[in-house]
């Protein structure tokens, strides 16, 4: 086996709510809402069955972070390691039918808020994180926000991160590392989107590296996008190439793009998006083999520019 289980995280977004933003390859089944958290509570235990002591999630997931919670008590382990985040309110109630799923808001009341539940994930939380940080909500220029997660990372030993989104991810990082709060470096951890298609972050993985700081990978499916689709004809060669490499390897499509991301920029975790325990083991297979050199070159040369992927990303719908 390939070292990668320890590097594999679990994503909770699917199964804390029925719906995400993503090209679903097939139809959602019809759950009630205890068979869903029953669902998401067996891929858990999967997971951990198969040495995944990493987990991230968040209060906009939906049931995610309340099942976490639980889940993680029931197993009193202290290798589990819990990522979360606040500054999203899921909104849609299960209905999948709504207009709005989720509500950002990086104001100190939202912070304080969501941290009442949040701190049940201690002692295994080891990452709180802004989720979704932007130049245009003002989260790292607000001195109250950032004054009370200085406090939060001092007082139960914890590592304050963002997540990014958007076309501009680097500059928004960049941004992150000169925060400073007396003094302090506020941010220890980079939750960011990188897959084939946007390979943006490797401009500055390699600072975060020599800062040692800890780049966590997510959306490296590009949200469905690089499972071969007629509606993105400009992507031919790339689903070409993929289904290559997936058949030289015997595995599928999904473990060629998360070995991509671990071979080529060496993260310390990469989320697995996985909603059942299919997606998983399929997801796992990634431990089974290595892209050589050659192939991680011939990937990389098939990335889009930011711009355009996000400008796609966009119109993608909750599905």
């Amino acid at each position: 086996m390939i070292k990668t289980h320890e590097l594999i995280g679990i994503g909770t977004a699917a199964i804390g709510r029925p719906q995400y933003i993503n090209i679903r390859q097939e139809e959602i089944e019809t759950l009630t809402i205890e068979s869903f958290k029953k669902k998401g509570w067996d891929l858990l235990e999967l997971a951990y069955q198969q040495g995944i002591r990493y987990f991230d999630t968040a209060p906009g997931y939906g049931l995610a972070e309340e099942l976490l919670i639980d889940w993680a008590l029931s197993k009193n382990d202290p290798l589990i390691e819990v990522a979360t985040k606040w500054g999203y309110t899921y909104t849609a109630n299960f209905d999948p039918k709504a207009i709005q799923h989720e509500i950002k808001e990086h104001s100190i009341s939202k912070l304080n808020e969501q941290w009442v539940k949040s701190k049940q994930l201690l002692p295994n939380l080891k990452i709180y994180q802004i989720h979704s940080a932007t130049f245009e909500s003002g989260v790292l220029e607000n001195k109250t926000v950032l004054q009370k997660l200085l406090a939060l990372k001092k007082e139960h030993n914890i590592e304050i991160g963002i997540t990014t989104t958007g076309h501009n991810q680097v500059d928004v990082i960049k941004k992150a590392l000169e925060v400073r709060v007396d003094e302090y470096s506020i941010f220890d951890a980079f939750q960011v989107t990188y897959n084939i298609l946007d390979q943006s972050i490797t401009d500055i993985a390699q600072v975060l590296k020599e800062q040692n700081k800890k780049l966590i990978i997510k959306e490296a499916m590009a949200n469905g996008r690089l499972f071969p689709n007629q509606a993105y004809p400009q992507y031919k060669q790339l689903y070409t190439f993929l289904q290559k490499l997936a058949n030289k390897y015997q595995v599928g499509i999904d473990a060629i793009a998360l070995r991509f991301c671990i071979d080529s920029i060496d993260p310390y975790k990469i989320l697995s998006g996985a909603a059942n325990k299919a997606h998983l083991n399929d997801n796992l297979k990634t431990a089974t083999f290595q892209l050589s050199l050659e192939e991680i070159e011939l990937l990389s040369a098939l990335k889009t520019r930011p711009e355009n992927y996000w400008i796609e990303r966009k119109k993608l719908s909750w599905n």
